[in-house]
């Protein structure tokens, strides 16, 4: 039997991988476990105690806030504060962001996006929810951070990973040198490396898209769908449909097993709906590095400008060759549905 590696042992390890190696990237992976270990406390126990349900406010999407939306927007940003490598903390939850002033992190170098729990309406018929994070260095020498040091392409990335709550937890993340998984062993309450070196398939047979919203999709999008339902031996078609509904659920399946993700563009959201910063970016640095391809349909996501906060993008992410094939089709025909 070969000895257990856990989280913290890992990042240890690859400290070299770091061009700034001080140990602060190090530490802050680890507080985001930390963190990551105190919220799905909570959710495992969800149905047993006062955190279900709404709160009756709503966030800066104008969604409403779940009372664990709250609860891990507060744990994450309680973590990345007392830790001192974290200069400012930007959520999908807040309109603004998050200065640290605190005395332990005046000399903090980093910055830390975060969408604290995806798919958050899943929780109530206990389908599988998610953290996702993204990390970068401060741009600016000194003083507070600002906006433009957030403002930057998701290939200035230094780490990005996501956290799945599920019928186990799971810790993925990639620091520029591949992608490697951390199982939550509950007996020790510790992360354990169960996946290491992931990488994903290049084809799959699983497409995930809201197909509710099939009318208003790019004709391109149509023509795609009607290709993965399409019966062909030779390339194993018709595909399978399965959509979770949250992106992290999905695009985890997607690792291991192969597939595609789809976000588009819609006569309702033209520019997309999910957030470049909390979600696009993170994820398509995850799946780049396990070998994937994320694209708007027209351009890499990791080299679109960030100009929003809380900017919103189209997606089609997953294994190189389904994206690669959608992304021809959506170029030949662009126009919108109806």
């Amino acid at each position: 039997m070969h000895p257990v590696k856990t989280l913290g042992q890992f990042i240890i390890e690859k400290q070299a991988d770091f061009p700034y190696a001080k140990g602060e990237l190090s530490r802050l992976l680890r507080d985001i476990g930390i963190a990551a270990k105190i919220v799905n406390r909570e959710i495992n126990k969800a149905g047993l105690i006062d955190i279900l349900g709404e709160v009756g406010t709503t966030n800066i999407q104008g969604e409403s806030q779940k009372k664990l939306d709250v609860y891990a927007n507060e744990q994450f940003i309680a973590a990345l504060t007392s830790g001192g490598e974290c200069c400012m903390v930007v959520s999908e939850e807040n309109e603004e962001v998050n200065h640290i002033d605190s005395p332990v992190s005046s000399d903090a170098k980093y910055i830390v996006a975060i969408d604290p729990l995806d798919g958050s309406s899943n929780i109530e018929v206990n389908v599988s929810v998610g953290t996702v994070f993204s990390i970068y260095r401060r741009r600016s020498i000194d003083g507070r951070c600002t906006l433009e040091d957030i403002y930057q392409k998701g290939i200035n990335q230094v780490a990005a990973g996501y956290v799945i709550y599920g019928t186990s937890t799971m810790l993925v993340y990639t620091t520029g040198k591949g992608v490697n998984g951390f199982t939550l062993d509950p007996s020790i309450g510790e992360f354990c490396l169960s996946n290491p070196d992931m990488t994903m398939p290049k084809d799959g047979y699983i497409y995930s898209v809201n197909e509710g919203n099939y009318r208003q999709f790019p004709e391109g999008l149509k023509k795609y769908i009607k290709f993965c339902q399409e019966e062909d031996e030779a390339t194993g078609r018709p595909y399978t449909a399965r959509y979770v509904g949250s992106m992290i659920a999905d695009l985890h399946r997607s690792m291991i097993k192969g597939g595609i993700f789809m976000y588009p563009a819609s006569v309702n959201a033209p520019k997309g709906k999910l957030r470049l910063v909390y979600e696009c970016n993170p994820m398509a640095f995850i799946v780049e590095q396990a070998g994937g391809r994320a694209t708007t349909g027209q351009q890499r996501i990791l080299e679109l400008e960030v100009n929003e906060l809380h900017q919103r993008s189209s997606i089609y992410i997953g294994s190189e060759n389904m994206v690669s094939k959608v992304e021809q089709l959506l170029n030949e025909f662009p126009e919108l549905g109806e």
